[in-house]
């Protein structure tokens, strides 16, 4: 199992970067310039609800169907999902959402869990992946703190 991480500090409230967060059928497209498309299946993002996105990776575009397994507000914000398309069960794709208070800001942490990551690693994809996520992170500290993207 390969597991991809990011975090970021965030100097906004965690509240807000939550509902930023659970809203992403939104901005989906502004948050990143590989995001293509964001469609919430059962309204809005709640534990055991699905949604549909696609992006670019390395130039082809992905797309997915996951499930909220997870949502968690006990003094930080946790979000889980898992895969659903065969390619992401295959691959057993998960991944999470964390945002955790320190002081006035928030470390925004994201996660990406996949079988055959050695695999994933030798085709580029799981660089790609990571260095994806670290560009969203970046956005999402310049969306949350000035409103401008990066």
């Amino acid at each position: 199992m390969a597991t991809l991480r990011d975090s970021i500090e965030i100097r906004a409230p965690q509240e807000r970067i939550e509902a930023w967060l659970l809203e992403i059928d939104r901005h989906y497209a502004a948050w990143h310039p590989d995001h293509v498309k964001w469609v919430n299946l059962e309204g809005e993002l709640a534990e055991g609800k699905t949604f549909y996105y696609e992006e670019r990776l390395k130039g082809r575009l992905y797309r997915s169907r996951c499930r909220i397994t997870r949502l968690e507000r006990n003094g930080r914000t946790y979000i889980e999902f898992v895969g659903l398309s065969v390619p992401d069960k295959i691959l057993g794709v998960s991944g999470s959402f964390e945002i955790v208070p320190r002081g006035g800001s928030c470390t925004v942490t994201a996660v990406i869990n996949m079988r055959f990551g050695w695999f994933l690693a030798r085709l580029g994809i799981s660089g790609a992946i990571l260095a994806h996520m670290e560009e969203e992170g970046k956005s999402l500290k310049a969306i949350m703190e000035t409103g401008l993207r990066t």
